[in-house]
Order: structure tokens, then sequence, then C-alpha cells
């Protein structure tokens, strides 16, 4: 289809912005060697740029990134202002300041070297320079993302690690300022809080009384005691081991000291639990150094055997089970004086403490069974059964039992508790405090770490924003300068083709 010759110049040119360069070659505006002219007026430009008058709009041009032609001529026609003086009679300019920029502008203007380089620098800003910078401010934005999701990951994290200590502490029934001073001083209170454990025994008389009754009616014959020790605690309270075992109140106790050790021990000792040797009244210097060179230690076991020696002491022979007394050359533990494991209470020693726990859930056992039994009622046989029970298990509600029941649990619940089975094992072995509180120590250590990270991590998001602060006005500019390019460049081209409008195609701002 063709145009009438009238209405041709109403028809755009579209032009490829890619390909700008290109187009204005194959056409004849411009050489191929436009480069190089470029790089002899750039290298003129900037030996003009050393001497120029003072003058706001000239500084304004200079600050600028890059000077075009369009730059060299609003400087030229600014030196036509400042320069006036320096024009002679021929309408010439003396001054070197305006012959320099004069024959810069011819040298753009040869070969529409101009034309070139703005369609060089407008194709330069749209493939890389914009991209570029909508890239960092990109990756700015992306940066402040993760550094803000980062930093409140440790914030949550430290919290967290926060809440763990404060829920050991917590555990362990104390307020975590000195994590091992604490612990100490709640050991030193554990003997109150077991004595009420064991005046907590007392109330189980009856739950006893209906075991062993139940015990003796199915057994059909008389039976031992059950839960013996149970029963001693509920009459005699927490005792010591020594009044258990011989039936027999010590005239004194002597009670083994918790070592407090500021710091952690540097030899590799072992520990043995509740298991210590007690250093007697006599001889201490000789036994625990060691002795002196060359000399010899007495255990109290004669090595030639004679007729009125039996070597080994065994005891007296009136407990139930032999035990090896170790005694130092000329010494014995008094009599009547709790010492060693003995000098401690049934609950605070570990084997008594274990059967009595034992006991109780002996006793837990038999109430949850009976209780059971009771709310049975369709059970014929389990009614049959207990007809010829005697009173004292006829005369039982399923309330009572279950009452008795949860005072039984309860009693167990508080003597097995998290926080006193850790007292126990301080008590077993101290050293536990120290890897209890390094422990606790080592997750407020974390936890401030954390707390250090997620700052970083806020200094770099806010670094990050400020960078993208400065990029954005950056990238206003150039938009700007690229949109002012396109105008020229589509300005120019359409005073060579007598006005017809022209379009950069591809040019996405």
């Amino acid at each position: 289809m063709q145009v009438p010759p009238q209405d041709i110049q109403t028809v755009p040119i579209d032009i490829q912005t890619g390909k700008l360069l290109d187009w204005l070659v194959d056409r004849r505006h411009c050489s191929l060697r436009w480069q190089s002219r470029a790089q002899d007026i750039r290298q003129r430009i900037d030996a003009a740029m050393g001497d120029m008058p003072e003058h706001p709009e000239i500084k304004q041009l200079l600050a600028g990134a890059y000077l075009h032609y369009f730059h060299c001529l609003r400087i030229v026609e600014i030196l036509k202002g400042t320069e006036a003086s320096s024009k002679n009679l021929f309408g010439r300019y003396s001054s070197q300041r305006m012959k320099d920029w004069q024959e810069i502008v011819s040298l753009y203007e040869k070969e529409n070297t101009y034309l070139a380089e703005l369609a060089s620098l407008l194709v330069r800003s749209i493939s890389y320079e914009i991209p570029s910078l909508r890239k960092r401010i990109r990756g700015c934005q992306q940066a402040q993302r993760d550094f803000a999701r980062r930093e409140e990951e440790c914030q949550l994290r430290a919290a967290e690690l926060r809440e763990r200590f404060f829920a050991s502490c917590k555990q362990y029934g104390i307020a975590g300022d000195n994590v091992r001073q604490e612990l100490l001083a709640l050991v030193k209170d554990l003997p109150s809080l077991l004595s009420e454990i064991g005046a907590g025994a007392s109330t189980l008389g009856e739950a006893i009384e209906l075991y062993q009754a139940c015990v003796e009616f199915v057994c059909e014959s008389p039976s031992e005691q059950v839960v013996p020790l149970l029963r001693h605690v509920g009459a005699r309270g927490n005792t010591t081991v020594y009044e258990w075992r011989t039936g027999l109140q010590p005239l004194r106790v002597e009670r083994p000291e918790l070592e407090e050790q500021p710091e952690q021990p540097k030899d590799d000792a072992i520990d043995w639990g509740d298991f210590t040797l007690e250093p007697s009244a006599g001889g201490d210097g000789a036994a625990a150094d060691g002795g002196a060179p060359g000399e010899e230690i007495d255990w109290g076991i004669t090595l030639e055997p004679g007729p009125q020696d039996d070597g080994i002491d065994w005891g007296d022979g009136e407990s139930e089970e032999a035990q090896i007394t170790v005694l130092e050359a000329g010494t014995e533990v008094p009599e009547g004086v709790a010492c060693g494991s003995d000098a401690l209470t049934l609950l605070e020693h570990a084997e008594t403490r274990s059967q009595f726990i034992d006991e109780l859930m002996e006793l837990e056992l038999f109430l949850s069974q009976r209780l059971a039994e009771m709310e049975e009622e369709a059970d014929v046989v389990a009614v049959s059964q207990f007809q010829l029970a005697p009173p004292a298990l006829q005369g039982q509600s399923s309330a009572r039992v279950g009452s008795l029941l949860a005072s039984t649990r309860a009693l167990l619940g508080r003597l097995c508790a998290r926080s006193l089975q850790h007292l126990f094992i301080i008590l077993a072995s101290p050293r536990y405090v120290e890897r209890v509180s390094e422990l606790l120590r080592q997750r407020l250590r974390q936890a401030e770490l954390l707390l250090a990270k997620g700052a970083a991590m806020g200094q770099k998001r806010r670094e990050a924003l400020a960078e993208q602060g400065t990029l954005e006005p950056q990238l206003d500019r150039l938009l700007e300068k690229t949109k002012e390019l396109q105008k020229l460049i589509e300005a120019d081209i359409s005073k060579r083709y007598s006005g017809r409008p022209v379009n950069l195609m591809g040019v996405s701002l």
C-alpha cells in the first residue's frame, strides 16, 4: 500500500534502539570511524576543562557525569557572554577558551560524530547502566529482607535459649543469677526438704495397715511386715541410716561436709558417689598422705594366721549383711557414733532412698489395684473372695482408698521431682554443680552471641538501606538524562527527514 506524497510527512520513522548505530551508519548519517574521532574530541574536552570561567551554569555542566555535543553547544553560548570583550572587528574571538570549544563543536559536527556518540550513550544507558543500577537496587532490597529475616531468627533463637535457661533454672528450683551458689545453697537446704517428705510418710499408716491386712488375708497366715522402711520413716521420720540399721539413736552424728570448690578440679579423680572413706580420729597424716617413703600401711589384716587371731574383722555378726570395716592401726569408730554413710539420713543415702521409693511404688500399685477391684461391681468372684476378709478390708470404701492412693502418689511425686533428683546427684558428686553451671552459662553465652549476630545483621540491613538510598537518586538522574538523550536524538533525526516523527523503539524506562 503506497502512501500519498502529501501524507508521507505524517508517517513515523520507527527505529529499534539496539540497532540505532547500525541504522545511522547504513544511511550514511555517521561514519564508521566515529569512535576514533570521538576519542580525539574527548581528549580536547579534557584539556579545555582545565581553563574555564567562574560561571554557575558552567560549573553545573562540568559537574555532570558526561559532556556531550549539546552540552558543548551550551558552553559556547555561555562563553559568548563571558568572552564578549575578546571579540574583534571581524566577529572572531581572540579568547583561547572560545577557540577551543568552537573547535570541539566543529569536530563534533564533522560527519555527525555527535549523533553517533549520542546514540552510543543512549544504547549503553538502556542496555547496561540502567539495568545494572536496577539490579543493584533489587539486590539491596533482597539483602534487607534477608538480613531482617536473619536478625529476627537470631532474636527468636536467643529468646528461646534464654527461655530454656530459665526453664532449666526453674527445674532446678533456682533463680539463675548465680547458678553454682544457688545450687549449693539448695543442697544445704536438702535435709529440711527430706525431713518434710519423711514427715509426710506418717499419713500413710492406714494405707500400710490395709496393705498388711490384705497380704495376711491372701496368704492365710501371719507374714512379715510389708514396706518396713516406709513404716520406720512414718513412725520415726527421716532418721539416720545408723538408727535404721541398729535400731538405736546415735549419741553423736559426724556428717560428711559437702566440699565447695571454687574452681573445677584439675585432677581426674574418680567419683564413687556415696561411698566415702571417713578419716579416723588418729593417724590422719600417715594414712591420707600415703605415709613416709618405705613405710607400709597397716589395714588391720594379719598376714600370719594364729590360733587366736581371725585375721579379718567381719564386724559384730549382728547385722543381716556382712560389712567390711577398714580401720587404721590402733583406731576404731566409737560406739554410738554415726559417721560416713551411717551419718546420712535415710532419704539422703542412695541405697535406702531407692528402697523407700520402691516401697512407695509397691504401696501405690497395691492401692491402685485394690481401687480397680472395688470399682468393678460386676465382678462376683472378687466380691465372694472378700466375704471372709477382716473388717479392715471390708469396711473400706472406694473413695477412701482413692484418697489414700492420692496421698501416696503425692508423696512419691515430691520425692521423684526433677529438682530433687538433681540435688541428689549434686550430693553424690559435687562436680555435677560445675557441669550444670557450665551448661547453663553456655546457653546464656549462645544467647548473647546470637543477639550480637542479630545486631550485626541489623547493621548490615541498615547499610543496605543506605546504599539503596544512594542508588535510587542515581537511577532517577540517569533515567532523566536517558529520556533527554532520546528526545534529542529523535529531534535531530526528524530534522534530517523534513520533520517526520521519529520513534525509538524498545526504550522501556
